[in-house]
């Protein structure tokens, strides 16, 4: 199979070599109608937890199909230890915000609440299937964990205080992101808020707590889903697996 006709998809249960995989009624949709696959063509699956394998496809009929795992072609990898937190923005921009983490390499992604928030509500599991997707297309070898949808205070006061949280200051306040880079080695995480930025509680807040550091992007004023998918950029390069 070409590179440019590769089908790479997640598996639901753990895999090995020698094992079989039995596709779910959406992927056996899929690999079936929609690329029209037949006996023994070839599908990469990976299962978040043991790696990459090559598998084909062994029995076929309209409701199921059986893979037939062959053998391992990447060990497991995690993403680097970086978590996005974002208030949520409307559907098409949150959908945006998750797919390109996930592709950025962040390892949590959590969903949140400020008081400048317009969103009312998420749902997980369209957001869980974007992370899926969007893994499976980046060649990631491990799925982020989606977080709770959480008010920005009540998630601040659980915070694990070994990672650093380095929150976006729209204000001016806060230092450059090339000045305190090496200051942001993981574990760490990127607040980025709505449009419209913080509140100037949710401002004082985050200056009072031991764990954060403002950063600044620069002069010009991003776009909240813009913002996070920067943030993690700048901190691949600097800090990250781009390095």
């Amino acid at each position: 199979m070409s590179r440019k006709n590769r089908i790479r998809l997640f598996a639901y249960t753990p895999l090995e070599t020698g094992g079989i995989y039995e596709a779910t009624e959406a992927q056996t949709h899929y690999l079936s109608n929609v690329m029209r696959l037949g006996l023994d063509d070839e599908v990469f699956l990976f299962d978040g937890v043991h790696g990459e394998f090559l598998a084909t496809v062994a029995q076929k009929t309209k409701k199921n199909l059986i893979l037939k795992v062959n053998k391992k072609i990447f060990d497991f990898e995690k993403a680097p230890d970086v978590w996005l937190l974002f208030a949520v923005l409307k559907k098409d921009n949150t959908d945006i915000v998750v797919q390109k983490a996930v592709e950025l390499g962040a390892r949590k992604i959590i969903p949140v609440r400020s008081e400048y928030t317009t969103a009312s509500n998420i749902k997980p599991e369209r957001l869980k299937a974007q992370i899926i997707e969007a893994a499976e297309q980046s060649r990631r070898q491990d799925l982020p964990e989606l977080g709770d949808f959480l008010p920005l205070e009540k998630l601040l006061k659980t915070w694990p205080q070994n990672r650093k949280l380095v929150y976006l200051d729209e204000t001016g306040q806060g230092r450059s992101f090339s000045a305190c880079a090496k200051q942001m080695k993981e574990p760490v995480a990127f607040l980025v808020g709505p449009e419209g930025g913080f509140s100037s509680k949710e401002l004082e807040l985050l200056k009072s707590l031991s764990y954060t550091s403002a950063v600044s992007l620069g002069h010009r004023i991003l776009r909240a889903e813009t913002a996070s998918l920067a943030a993690l950029s700048c901190w691949q390069a600097f800090c990250g697996d781009w390095k």
